[in-house]
């Protein structure tokens, strides 16, 4: 590897290890074996690079948690496509604690770095079709923009509660079945009753 990926090795260990808030450049510096100079030359700052460190771990996930579940998302109702999915997600969160609490602490940082802040909306559509082919286990370019506009914003809101509910408490997530008999009673209109339409 060059410098420039030795570098973004760095801020991702840096992230993980340290926080947003608590890594420094030479905090990278040292965690990358490259030198200060370096960061401005390929990235323009520290905060350009721990952006770009970021959203690469992002989409790294993004593209392990499709992985995971291509297999058997494919063809399956879609109730149990659903719950699969969230189990899978909330499993993914247990896995990788560091990572989502660093994401959480990312989130908070968005008022102080106006940069930080127009890259999350850049990417906020993308994310949201992401989100769209991992539960409905299609590939991106299946995903069309009122599906990510609609669907993808449903997911997003899901994804983003069960994420906060399990860093405050992973006994307080429910299970992929219960979100989806949730759903059901919601749609039913039965959430008060608990029992589904014609059931």
């Amino acid at each position: 590897m060059g410098h420039r990926e030795d570098l973004l090795e760095g801020a991702k260990r840096c992230l993980l290890e340290k926080g947003w808030v608590g890594t420094t450049a030479r905090d990278i510096v040292a965690a990358s074996g490259a030198n200060l100079a370096s960061i401005g030359y390929h990235y323009g700052s520290k905060d350009a690079l721990m952006l770009e460190a970021f959203m690469r771990m992002t989409e790294e996930w993004g593209d392990e948690m499709g992985r995971s579940l291509a297999a058997g998302a494919a063809g399956a109702d879609p109730g149990e496509r659903v719950a699969s999915v969230v189990d899978a997600v909330i499993e993914g969160f247990s896995a990788n604690r560091p990572f989502w609490q660093a994401q959480l602490e990312v989130m908070g940082q968005l008022d102080k770095h106006p940069e930080l802040k127009k890259r999350f909306a850049e990417v906020m559509p993308a994310g949201r079709e992401g989100l769209v082919a991992l539960f409905e286990g299609v590939v991106d370019t299946e995903v069309t923009e009122e599906a990510a506009r609609t669907a993808g914003s449903l997911y997003h809101s899901l994804f983003i509660g069960l994420w906060v509910q399990w860093l405050v408490d992973p006994s307080f997530v429910p299970s992929g079945g219960e979100v989806v008999e949730g759903m059901r009673r919601v749609l039913a209109g039965t959430v008060l009753t608990g029992h589904r339409q014609g059931g």
